[in-house]
């Protein structure tokens, strides 16, 4: 009657020796790290032996140099130590490397090898700042009428079509024209040529116009661009501020929540967020010596000195031919003659006619694209610090002309499809799409975030304990049962959750606390259902599966109750509230499972085999 088969006893012991294994990551804490990588490519070999001179020469002891994917992480003995050897390294690499400061698990390799991780730290246990951004999307939308407005300019002028003005009002175009004759004219090409836009037959400022105006697909489409064109733009610059595990994603249709652990300083955090950033296109100058350039400070009049990613010099002609704003997308891929990487650009009515009038003319010609950002910088002035400005040019790539280029052109002589993709992230976000405003700012302490997790350990703690006390003495052996499953409990959330890597917040610690008291209830049903039927007259053995089955029922019933209200809290919620949902329907689902066949488990093996029972210790 109460015994289980031999292969329900071995799924509980492989499934607590799997939850041991990814929970035990979480107690070997973290190495203080720092983290070097590249924004087109994967670090050199040859920058590991630089970075072990670099250390050995300011006498900075190290646990071990590793190799993590495209990037390397240096892991030191303590904080101090970590601190001081940023600047070195910083001076060593130069710009094109991001030497970032990080915490790097440090979990055994043997543990690492199947995988076993820990969770991640939310803001609030690990201090940093949270920001919480807003696009403009009228001014986004304003951006594209105004391309448009331009393109229409160019557009009538090539078709000869008269028209007296093109005006953008608010979300509208208005297209004035001499006559009604010229506007009918107009309608039917222009309706033609900007698919994006509906046109409609008005009168505007006392005279016959057309009204356009972008569909309602074009529209949703301009929105979903400039939220995640600002997305990608706020990844590369958060670059600057040597952030390792920074969090940048949507929040609805219009904002952009941005987490960097381990910063402090506010204000430079929202200056390099805020800051502008722009490409140009740009003809070599071939006549010049760039190298002598460099060195002499000479420029060849027509030219201007730049310096590519690697460091060395590039003389490019003065005259710009077009600029990253008549860009309209650009895509990775590949090349069909050679199958090498490419990227794929598409330009604006505009932007094509530009580029084509320079390209005609210079068919085997190289051409560059100069990346262009203002950073701000710290630096003394008159004994006091103030933040300056600092404009940074960098030539991203360099390919030659194959033929005229248009509206849609490709950049090849790239090295790996990895650079390819990201020279087409840096050509669609190379300058925010719409503007944005800071809504909400929060800025947490690293002591702070030390206060919160041992607060919160010790809150989860006494709850802990203070129930598994309470069950041992109200309940007896059944109670120590139902401690045993507790434990068992806990392991198995902080197992999945570290599975899944999911992310520890202060909220989610009060989800496990919650669990934690949750995860007796089933016990307390089951051994208060055991104890009325051996008042009731049964037997020990009929009073434990009645107990367990006449049970199930309710305590299925309260826990899936809870589960749909956690679910709902997970799919409305956001931030705090979505981390105690994630923890509480993970330790919902863990309870249920330890608390009834967990502890049925353990109280078939110590009853279900022995046939007098005169009594049970419940």
């Amino acid at each position: 009657m109460n015994r289980y088969p031999l292969w329900k006893y071995l799924l509980l012991v492989v499934v607590l020796i799997a939850g041991i294994l990814y929970a035990l990551p979480n107690l070997y804490g973290e190495n203080p790290a720092i983290q070097i990588s590249k924004t087109d490519g994967s670090v050199a070999p040859g920058v590991r032996t630089m970075v072990e001179s670099v250390l050995q020469k300011d006498h900075l002891r190290y646990i071990r140099i590793e190799r993590q994917g495209d990037n390397l992480l240096i892991r030191f003995h303590d904080t101090e130590t970590q601190l001081k050897a940023i600047q070195p390294l910083k001076q060593a690499l130069g710009r094109q490397y991001v030497v970032a400061v990080n915490l790097a698990p440090a979990t055994p390799d043997w543990l690492r090898a199947i995988g076993a991780k820990p969770m991640y730290l939310g803001l609030d246990l690990r201090g940093g700042v949270h920001f919480l951004l807003q696009i403009d999307m009228p001014a986004a939308i304003a951006q594209v009428l105004d391309r448009d407005a331009t393109g229409i300019r160019h557009f009538l002028l090539n078709k000869q079509i008269p028209y007296l003005m093109v005006r953008r009002e608010k979300e509208a175009l208005f297209i004035r024209f001499p006559s009604a004759s010229s506007r009918a004219q107009a309608e039917s090409v222009l309706a033609a040529e900007y698919r994006s836009l509906s046109f409609k037959s008005v009168n505007f400022d006392g005279g016959p116009a057309l009204r356009a105006e972008l569909t309602r697909e074009a529209l949703k489409q301009t929105q979903e661009y400039a939220l995640e064109q600002n997305i990608t733009t706020l990844r590369n610059r958060v670059n600057e501020l040597g952030v390792a595990e920074p969090i940048i994603q949507r929040q609805g249709k219009d904002r952009i929540v941005v987490e960097l652990p381990g910063v402090q300083n506010t204000a430079r955090a929202k200056a390099i967020l805020g800051a502008t950033a722009g490409l140009q296109f740009r003809l070599v100058y071939q006549k010049g010596n760039p190298l002598e350039a460099a060195k002499t400070g000479i420029v060849p009049p027509g030219a201007q000195l730049f310096y590519e990613r690697n460091g060395q010099p590039i003389l490019l002609d003065r005259q710009v031919i077009i600029t990253g704003d008549y860009i309209t997308n650009a895509s990775a891929g590949f090349e069909q003659q050679n199958n090498t990487p490419a990227v794929f650009i598409t330009l604006d009515g505009q932007g094509a006619r530009l580029m084509a009038q320079a390209t005609r003319n210079n068919v085997g010609k190289l051409m560059a694209v100069v990346y262009i950002n203002t950073i701000p910088e710290t630096k003394s002035v008159d004994g006091k610090k103030k933040t300056v400005f600092v404009k940074q040019e960098t030539v991203i790539n360099v390919a030659r002309i194959q033929e005229q280029l248009g509206q849609r052109f490709q950049i090849t002589g790239l090295g790996s499809i990895k650079a390819a993709k990201n020279l087409a992230l840096l050509l669609r976000s190379g300058s925010l799409a719409a503007p944005m405003n800071i809504i909400e700012e929060r800025t947490i302490g690293p002591t702070l975030g030390k206060e919160n997790i041992q607060q919160g350990f010790n809150s989860a703690l006494i709850g802990f304990f203070l129930v598994v006390i309470f069950m041992a003495i109200y309940y007896r052996v059944f109670g120590l049962i139902a401690d045993l499953a507790l434990f068992a409990n806990v392991i198995l959330v902080v197992a999945i959750m570290s599975l899944l890597q999911a992310t520890l917040t202060l909220p989610g610690i009060a989800g496990i606390t919650l669990t934690v008291g949750m995860a007796v209830d089933a016990n307390v049903l089951i051994f208060e259902r055991i104890r009325e039927e051996l008042r009731n007259g049964n037997s020990p053995q009929a009073s434990i599966h009645a107990g367990y089955d006449r049970a199930m029922a309710t305590i299925i019933d309260s826990n899936v109750t809870t589960l749909i209200a956690a679910l709902i809290l997970f799919a409305f919620g956001s931030g705090a509230v979505k981390g105690f949902a994630v923890t509480l329907s993970i330790g919902i689902v863990t309870s249920m499972f330890t608390a009834i066949m967990g502890t049925r488990a353990v109280v078939n093996l110590i009853y279900g085999s022995r046939r007098r029972i005169k009594k049970l210790a419940v």
